[in-house]
């Protein structure tokens, strides 16, 4: 199940408590090196590439387990060639027990490879709930989708949302990342504006080279004018330097509002470095909490 809501933002170290993770399934080794830095009981996205198959997925959602964190696996709709095939992928999760919460994602095919066009039609089967999954996670788009329209995301986002509640699902939203905290702010505003109460998990990159962050985000279709680069940390003039997510995090903690928000926690995209993403956690998070607590001491 979900971790317990944030009360407040008070800074962003309420918002890092229970932040979740993402891998691959050839992720294994790294999830190993960067245990120590994770906190039991974390949720660890586990995704659906094409270059992977049943077995290397289903091996990546028990290391997650097996090290004392909660699998999340991916399902990609238009990757599945067929209804037997979803339903094999769920029956051995359940089997591993790791398939009480999944993630559900149209995924990169143009073309269906079976009969699943988009994660609604995986909701739609009936096979989730039939296979013991109890909460479901959906993607959100606050800078938009480079091949779907705005007016459809938000048909979609709306239609997922009620389809869940109707199948007795809990859910979750986690976003696409971004480099800019105000778009995020104001389509979480949008989003509960529209009745969609599930929690936000806000995504965002892990410290990574400048020139991969900026690699992943053309091909993701994610805004990086100068003036947002600039604001996040990539020096454009510098593509062999680094940058971390720390005044992406802060910013949206200092916007965040939870009546106007609810609840909205953090997700991160490590791009392979698993331990450098989880130790930038620990130090952010402990350097904030000091900070805090010098403060307190001093009035």
């Amino acid at each position: 199940m979900e971790s317990p809501p944030t009360v407040a933002t008070a800074g962003p170290v309420p918002l890092l408590a229970h932040f979740s993770l993402e891998m691959t399934g050839k992720d294994v080794a790294n999830l190993e090196e960067a245990r120590h830095a994770i906190p039991a009981g974390t949720r660890v996205n586990v995704t659906f590439l094409g270059n992977e198959n049943l077995e290397l997925r289903l091996a990546a959602a028990r290391a997650v387990k097996r090290h004392g964190l909660v699998p999340v696996p991916h399902i990609s709709a238009r990757r599945l060639p067929s209804r037997a095939a979803f339903a094999e992928f769920l029956a051995r999760l359940q089997e591993d027990g790791t398939g009480e919460s999944v993630f559900v994602v149209g995924g990169d095919p143009d073309t269906p490879a079976g009969p699943y066009r988009d994660s609604l039609a995986l909701i739609e089967s009936g096979l989730l709930q039939e296979h013991g999954v109890r909460q479901v996670g959906i993607s959100g788009y606050p800078e938009g989708h480079p091949a779907i329209s705005e007016p459809q995301l938000w048909a979609a986002l709306e239609a997922k949302h009620a389809l869940l509640a109707e199948h007795g699902l809990s859910g979750g939203i986690i976003t696409q990342f971004g480099f800019d905290a105000q778009p995020v702010l104001a389509w979480i505003e949008a989003a509960r504006e529209r009745g969609v109460d599930l929690p936000v998990r806000v995504g965002v990159p892990g410290p990574a080279g400048v020139r991969r962050l900026l690699s992943y985000a053309a091909r993701f279709g994610v805004g990086t004018s100068t003036g947002i680069a600039r604001k996040y940390g990539l020096s454009l003039t510098n593509l062999m330097g680094t940058a971390g997510p720390d005044r992406f995090v802060r910013a949206l903690a200092d916007g965040l509002d939870p009546r106007r928000h609810g609840r909205v926690e953090m997700h991160f995209y490590p791009f392979g470095g698993l331990r450098a993403t989880s130790e930038w956690v620990a130090a952010f998070t402990e350097a904030h909490r000091d900070h805090k607590e010098h403060k307190e001491n001093a009035i």
